[in-house]
């Protein structure tokens, strides 16, 4: 062990592993509950519009495979001998994906449950969402700069 390669340097990328995923899923369970209420009110009213109106939790359900696969990603970059430095990158890039999942996961579910009301009231409107996908993108570049240059 030097001081590039202390004893503890996986845990940090352990600890990006967990929460990609943990993150992403807190965020992903809150946006399909919360787009779920909506669907739910909004199908009482107007069963006709309930498979336009899914979008929102099928949305939801993906920032959770975003988690996923930067966790995956970060799991084959472990090792037991390894530098502080890609343990740090690991975290980051853990951390991007997973709070950005949990922040789209809060915003899909608010933003899905008014749309999916609103859809019952005029048909002709739809709420498209694109979000989440900043962390993910992030995250995978910060995994791929996580090969430095030290050697334990």
């Amino acid at each position: 062990m030097t001081e590039y390669c202390p004893i503890y340097a996986p845990i940090f990328g352990a600890l990006g592993c967990a929460s990609a995923i943990v993150f992403t899923c807190f965020g992903a369970a809150y946006g399909t509950a919360k787009a779920g209420v909506g669907l739910s009110a909004m199908g009482v009213l107007r069963p006709d519009l309930v498979m336009k109106a899914i979008v929102p939790i099928v949305m939801a359900g993906i920032i959770g495979i975003y988690g996923l696969v930067v966790a995956v990603l970060i799991t084959d970059g472990l090792k037991q001998k390894m530098p502080l430095y890609t343990g740090f990158i690991q975290l980051g890039a853990g951390l991007s994906v997973g709070l950005a999942g949990l922040a789209a996961g809060f915003a899909i579910g608010v933003v899905g449950d008014a749309g999916v009301r609103a859809t019952a009231q005029q048909p002709r409107l739809f709420v498209g969402m694109v979000l989440g996908l900043y962390g993910l993108i992030v995250g995978l570049i910060l995994n791929t700069k996580a090969s430095g240059d030290v050697t334990c």
